[in-house]
């Protein structure tokens, strides 16, 4: 967390730079040196998509040539979206940090708060799904539970518990940029959790609604994520710088300085 904290002041950022490499393997790399060198100077996070390189013979070697490409002061968010328990979450925790090298994961609590714990780690930050960018048709997110809420509202909850138990690392949320009437609802249940924020660009989430309803009273505590936006740009540190730019505009207007 302090290493995610630092980055934001220094760089004056909420920015995640998410990693989805396309193309044959010559290309990927290419693009992927590319896109980190020009977007670093705007980036808080780096957030590699695990099955982007695990579709590759060599992806596990791509990815850690990727992870040790990063400046060593930007956080590493890998995305594997981990959702097992007991000996084979702590293998797939052993690989995410030991192996991979990276500073946080996502991870899937469908099986409960034992899905969470192999991967917090003193110093590491978890973002547990709670509220995601997509809009399935049969979906198990927004059920209500007898106990009152939604599923999502119990995956919230959960985290938030947890991350007043962990105190040695972060329990963060993943919840999406489509629906900002949930992010606010989140937001209210979770007021000082860290956000890990999908869905802005390809997926049609509104940026300004997003962070009108996600920011914190001291202008943090969302990661916004870009990766199809500043991957297929033809300029991506000139896509990443604008829309840094973009969400900078709001942290200003909703910053306890200027409310």
């Amino acid at each position: 967390m302090q290493k995610l904290l630092t980055r934001v002041e220094t760089a004056n950022s909420l920015l995640c730079v998410g990693l989805d490499p396309t193309g044959d393997d010559a290309a990927a790399t290419q693009r992927l040196r590319e896109v980190i060198a020009e977007t670093a100077p705007y980036a808080a996070a780096f957030k590699p998509n695990l099955a982007f390189f695990l579709s590759r013979e060599n992806g596990v070697a791509m990815l850690q040539e990727t992870v040790r490409s990063i400046p060593k002061d930007i956080p590493v968010i890998l995305d594997g979206k981990f959702g097992d328990i007991a000996n084979t979450a702590e293998q797939y925790a052993r690989f995410a940090y030991d192996i991979v090298g990276a500073d946080a994961v996502t991870v899937n609590p469908y099986m409960g708060d034992d899905t969470i714990r192999p991967f917090a780690r003193p110093g590491k930050m978890v973002f547990s799904l709670a509220k995601t960018s997509n809009k399935p048709l049969h979906g198990l997110q927004d059920a209500a539970m007898t106990r009152g809420g939604s599923i999502s509202d119990w995956a919230a909850r959960l985290a938030k518990l947890m991350d007043e138990e962990l105190t040695e690392s972060t329990i963060g949320l993943v919840v999406g940029a489509t629906e900002p009437a949930a992010v606010a609802k989140v937001r209210a249940a979770c007021p000082e959790q860290w956000f890990l924020v999908p869905g802005i660009g390809a997926q049609g989430g509104d940026l300004a609604a997003t962070l009108r309803a996600g920011l914190r009273k001291d202008g943090s505590g969302l990661l916004i994520n870009s990766s199809r936006g500043i991957w297929q740009a033809k300029d991506a540190g000139a896509a990443a710088r604008e829309l840094q730019a973009q969400i900078n505009e709001f942290r200003v207007v909703t910053s306890p300085a200027h409310a």
